[in-house]
């Protein structure tokens, strides 16, 4: 891929029944404050699902819980067939290693290069590599987000939506089954957001990935669902396809799909 022009990918069609996230009845509140409510969901194999939802919805708490950041009060969340709760601190970290997290801010290392950056995930997880292997992963991730030339570079040499791309190389050189996206476009131009949405299209078609985008980006929600679900006040509002929620004239969907 160039660096300044990365093509539109649509997502892949998937059909598959296998579910790899399961969420039911889900409960999650602070204080006094009602945040999320019997929330039930499913994330099927090489799925992009997008939540979409507007700010304070819940949609955050919503994947802190599926990795077990944060504790739910009441529902049940399995993950490969696993109940999260139930999980003890080993097999908690062992499941982490299946799921990749890109986070709003991108949390790369400050005084790291891009090639430190990439080599960290991978000597902590994947401890059995040479050396040798970890360049050639590190290069193949680089290429696949269209940023080769950056590989000893600061992130603070680096563009915002270069840095975004190098959070998302970060997260797939794991070779994780499942990507959760907190934001992926937030406080990106409109050219930028595009880009990082082709690249989450990209990811699910090379590496197989099921993905949970969380955003109330449209445009981006347009480009990579393959499905979508509406959080509204904490509970789902409304689930289907991309098509059935730009049909809809329900006041609260047509006032995202505007």
């Amino acid at each position: 891929m160039d660096v300044d022009i990365i093509p539109t990918i649509t997502p892949a069609e998937t059909k598959s029944d296998k579910k790899v996230i399961e969420i039911s009845n889900l409960r999650k509140g602070f204080a006094q404050q009602k945040v999320l409510y019997n929330v039930s969901l499913q994330l099927f194999n090489n799925e992009n699902l997008v939540v979409l939802g507007k700010s304070g919805s819940g949609k955050s708490v919503l994947i802190k819980c599926i990795v077990r950041l944060l504790i739910p009060e009441d529902g049940t969340i399995n993950v490969l067939g696993e109940d999260v709760s139930k999980l003890n601190r080993d097999e908690l970290g062992e499941m982490r290693k299946k799921i990749g997290f890109l986070f709003q801010s991108g949390a790369l290392y400050d005084s790291m290069t891009v090639k430190q950056n990439l080599e960290f995930p991978l000597k902590r997880i994947k401890k059995n590599l040479t050396q040798k292997e970890i360049d050639d992963k590190v290069k193949e991730v680089l290429e696949n987000v269209g940023l080769s030339e950056a590989l000893n570079k600061m992130p603070s040499q680096l563009s915002g939506g270069m840095r975004k791309r190098i959070s998302l190389a970060r997260t797939i050189v794991v070779d994780p089954m499942i990507m959760l996206y907190d934001e992926p476009t937030t406080g990106l131009d409109p050219v930028t957001s595009d880009e990082i949405s082709s690249l989450i299209n990209y990811v699910q078609k090379t590496y197989k990935t099921s993905s949970l985008i969380i955003t109330h980006d449209i445009e981006c929600a347009r480009t990579t669902a393959n499905r979508l679900i509406m959080l509204q006040d904490g509970e789902v509002y409304l689930e289907g396809t991309l098509e059935e929620f730009e049909k809809s004239t329900d006041k609260v969907i047509t006032s995202f799909f505007k």
